[in-house]
């Protein structure tokens, strides 16, 4: 009795993982396309702008690890020269970013792209933010967990580290970032994949709207996921 009564409760266990696999794709693709329709007007008018303020393409590719680590080509509007040289990493008034590009660096414009990604099924809305194949190797045993889910458009990591330009040390980016950030931000997306849900993705993207439009920097606790309005210095 013991063993059918576990049975049963794995398969119900099994369905419900399904259904809400299902219900979040519905909920990507819906979303997505309704964004990608009520923004093409913006979309158009970015790469208008991109044309106009620099020579170059308007869109710029990144590689990444993707869904069960599938290579990602990452779709971004082009925020840098197209002659520019250095490294993968943006930080704050970086010279190698446009007029323009610096713009859709702070509005996180630059990411809007991605939303064909999600209509496609390369990526939702929410998830692990995707990360370099050589990122992905460095923490190979939590990106066996990470890389079961979709990466997102926006997660967890994109909250806490809504300002990362500012944070990185300027002197050194690539080193801060694999040292100190990339650490942080593994764990967060690992505990995103592990506890991810409906409503889990509700929150995000609500804090999202917070961070990006309302410019409030958003809290995550790394235990539990829990979402809170970050006191500013100064406050009490």
């Amino acid at each position: 009795m013991a063993v059918t009564g576990a049975l049963t409760g794995h398969r119900r266990s099994r369905r419900a993982g399904v259904l809400r696999a299902a219900l979040k794709r519905t909920i990507d693709v819906t979303v997505a396309a309704l964004a990608l329709i009520a923004l093409a007007p913006l979309l158009l008018l970015i790469a208008l702008l991109i044309v106009l303020d620099s020579r170059g393409p308007v869109f710029y590719r990144a590689d990444r690890a993707g869904f069960r680590g599938r290579p990602l080509r990452m779709l971004k509007f082009r925020k840098m020269h197209a002659d520019a040289r250095g490294g993968a990493l943006t930080v704050t008034d970086d010279e190698r970013l446009t007029r323009l590009g610096a713009w859709l660096v702070r509005s996180k414009l630059d990411e809007l792209p991605q939303l064909w990604h999600v209509v496609r099924g390369d990526m939702s809305l929410v998830g692990p933010r995707p990360e370099s194949p050589e990122h992905v190797e460095r923490f190979s045993a939590a990106y066996e967990v990470i890389l079961r889910v979709r990466p997102g458009l926006t997660g967890y990591t994109q909250v806490a580290f809504a300002r990362e330009g500012a944070i990185l040390d300027t002197r050194d980016p690539y080193t801060h970032y694999v040292s100190r950030l990339l650490p942080q931000k593994v764990e967060l997306d690992r505990l995103y994949a592990t506890r991810c849900g409906i409503r889990r993705d509700l929150w995000i993207l609500g804090a999202t709207i917070v961070t990006v439009v309302l410019r409030q920097p958003v809290a995550v606790d790394r235990v539990t996921g829990r979402l809170t309005l970050r006191r500013r210095v100064g406050e009490r």
